[in-house]
Formats: structure tokens, C-alpha cells, sequence
């Protein structure tokens, strides 16, 4: 069985109001993945990497973040996680913009996604905040091929 935990990454989210790693959450489900945990962190890099860090210690398979992505300022998630991942997967975050693009015309040049696995071997996502980005990103992307990701890592 697949395990994953969430981070989601926001100044004003809590557990109860994070829509998005709810959603993130409940698709896992549907697909048989267990949850192991779901926390929220404020955007500043220590508290990032810090929970990131936490999280890759349990024995998940799957670590999807939510939130922090953009080109504001005070986003930090890519900063902060992008030396982490080890071994990058590039092509996530170029299909994932262009789904983005059909969907919501030229602002997705603003929308930032990765993934690559961490020095634990896991499979790490790194998602936008908003709901509708990470219903495309699980839907389309994610969820019918992180299995696939993980056999071809684990050869």
C-alpha cells in the first residue's frame, strides 16, 4: 500500500481551512493511498524545509506540498524544496503548466510546479495553493502516474 503526507504552505490556511490538501487528501483516498500526516506551515524557507524534512523521516512513499509556488515575494516553496529533490522530474512541471495554460489562458507562465524524488527515495510533488491547480495536477497528472513513477524508481 502507498503512503503520502501532505504540506501545505500558507500564511493564512489552517488544517480546517485548507481546501486544497483537504481535496489532495480525499483523491489519495479514493486511489487506496494512506495518509500518514497533513501539516501547514507558514511561508518562510526554515519552517518549509524543517516540516519538509520531518515529513520525508516517516515512512511515506508519496509528499505533496500545496501553496507558496507563485512569483510573489513571500513565496519561498521553490527556494526552499528545489535543493531537496535529488533527483528532479522537469517534465511534471512542464506538462502541468501547460495543462495550466489551457485552463487558464497566459497567467500560467506564473505557475510554478515540480517534482523529483528526495535522498529517502520518495516521490515528491510540489503544488500550487490553489484548489483548481491541484485538481488538475492529481487528476490529469498525478494520480495515474505516480505508480508508474515509483515502480520505474524502485528498478
Amino acid at each position: 500500500m502507498t503512503t503520502a503526507a501532505i504540506l501545505t504552505i500558507s500564511d493564512t490556511r489552517s488544517l480546517a481551512s485548507d481546501k486544497s490538501g483537504q481535496y489532495i487528501s480525499q483523491a489519495l483516498a479514493e486511489q487506496e493511498v494512506k495518509m500518514a500526516k497533513r501539516l501547514v506551515v507558514k511561508d518562510d524557507v526554515v519552517e518549509i524545509q524543517s516540516a519538509f524534512l520531518q515529513l520525508e523521516q516517516l515512512k511515506i512513499d508519496l509528499l505533496i506540498t500545496n501553496g507558496g509556488t507563485g512569483i510573489a515575494k513571500r513565496d519561498v516553496t521553490f527556494p526552499a524544496l528545489e535543493p531537496l529533490l535529488s533527483v528532479p522530474i522537469p517534465g511534471f512541471g512542464e506538462a502541468f503548466r501547460s495543462l495550466s495554460y489551457s485552463e487558464i489562458g497566459s497567467h500560467a507562465l506564473a505557475s510554478r510546479a515540480m517534482a523529483g524524488f528526495n535522498t529517502r527515495e520518495q516521490l515528491c510533488f510540489v503544488l500550487p495553493g490553489s484548489t483548481n491547480a491541484c485538481k488538475t495536477a492529481l487528476n490529469q497528472l498525478i494520480l495515474p502516474e505516480f505508480s508508474h513513477l515509483l515502480f520505474e524508481r524502485r528498478k
